[in-house]
């Protein structure tokens, strides 16, 4: 049997065993759908739909292109990647995950991209966003605000390390592409004319290319939510079945030589699928706090499946490759996990951290941004599932 069918074979295998789990555990199934749908509906749909809406506008105005000429100096030499990059990474690190994969994939349609820069560019523009490190996380999974800062410095000065080790991706295309070029500084002349050169090749009035950010950034959440409703299913019947349990005690062999404490390896396993179930599950982890913030800090620079799953699917409309990507996951999951470990006395202990997690005050920031986002968030992705829904409707009734 080649090795297509055996492929075949395993992927009907596996969604027809999924298929029949569902249904032999409807309730478990319900709860773990309704817990995904809930991170969506209150989180990620309306702490992402505004970059992801004023992103496009700016790469349609041009205003990507300026800043791509103006920051070549600096993201060329250090990651070998045009001066857009910077946009992209300044974004990704703004609205978190996968924005920084929808970017690389728009600039990518746009030939502003090569594909291995592309490739590079992808792999360390998408990070957690500061609100979910600080709120999410730090106080609302560990109940310990001053975390927060260890938690942030690792998973961003680990995220620079991959950018920075990626620049050596795909060295011979740089060979024979840049062979004989030389980059001297931009001016703001420069960068003022291609922006008004970009602005005079989209001929969109103002109002189609609002319609069509909202109508495009509504689409890429809608399949985001379809990803973390799937995983956080999957997650649940893995969990019932047996098969994490079992994992975990495999896992538990490597933990004992590392000198991990076992409780640690269900976590772990929870955010190799999903980060928000595994760094909730590491925070109430019954584990000595530095251990806690080592495999938060390692599934926070991993992604968990569930988000490289979001961008790969965004991905596939490109010839940019998911490989890469993966790989810089991984990368950044060990190398934040052990910066964790480094920084934790001069990033925490020394800042009158304890040892312990605690409850934070009430009314502290942290806590009350967490607070209003949770209880605003239904009401904004409410209303612009509305409106998309408008736009799609009155689109259609254009085109008949």
């Amino acid at each position: 049997m080649s090795r297509e069918k055996w492929n075949t074979l395993l992927i009907a295998g596996f969604m027809m065993t999924l298929t029949a789990s569902i249904i032999l555990h409807p309730k478990a199934s319900l709860e773990a759908s309704q817990a995904g749908l809930d991170v969506w509906w209150s989180i990620v749909f309306p702490s992402l739909l505004p970059f992801f809406i004023v992103s496009e506008l700016l790469v349609g105005f041009g205003i990507v292109r300026f800043a791509g000429v103006m920051l070549e100096p600096v993201m060329r030499p250090l990651f070998k990647v045009p001066g857009a990059g910077g946009f992209v990474w300044a974004m990704g690190i703004a609205s978190g995950f996968p924005a920084g994969a929808k970017l690389t994939a728009m600039l990518r349609k746009e030939n502003q991209l090569t594909a291995i820069e592309a490739e590079r560019l992808v792999s360390f523009t998408n990070c957690s966003n500061p609100l979910f490190i600080f709120a999410a996380v730090s106080v609302g999974f560990f109940n310990n605000p001053l975390l927060g800062l260890l938690l942030a410095a690792s998973h961003y000065l680990s995220n620079l390390a991959v950018g920075v080790a990626m620049r050596f991706h795909g060295r011979r295309d740089d060979e024979r592409m840049y062979r004989g070029k030389k980059h001297s500084f931009p001016s703001l002349r420069e960068a003022f004319e291609a922006l008004h050169a970009t602005r005079l090749e989209n001929k969109k009035p103002v109002g189609k290319m609002l319609g069509d950010a909202v109508l495009g950034s509504v689409q890429t959440l809608l399949v985001i939510g379809g990803f973390i409703i799937l995983f956080s299913v999957l997650n649940r019947i893995l969990d019932l079945s047996g098969v994490l349990g079992g994992a975990a005690e495999v896992l538990n062999i490597l933990f004992v030589q590392l000198h991990l404490p076992a409780e640690l390896t269900k976590p772990l396993l929870a955010g190799l699928f999903e980060i928000t179930q595994g760094t909730m599950q590491a925070g109430k982890a019954d584990a000595p706090l530095i251990y806690q913030a080592v495999i938060a800090s390692f599934i926070l620079g991993f992604s968990g499946l569930s988000v490289q799953a979001q961008v790969a699917s965004i991905l596939a409309d490109t010839d940019i490759r998911f490989l890469p990507f993966f790989l810089a996951r991984v990368l950044q999951g060990f190398t934040a996990a052990l910066l964790t470990w480094l920084l934790f006395k001069p990033f925490y202990l020394n800042r009158g951290g304890a040892a312990e997690a605690y409850l934070p005050a009430e009314g502290s920031t942290a806590a009350d941004w967490g607070g209003i986002i949770t209880e605003a968030g239904p009401v904004i992705t409410l209303f612009f599932l509305l409106l998309y829904t408008w736009l799609y409707w009155r689109r259609s009734a254009i085109y008949k």
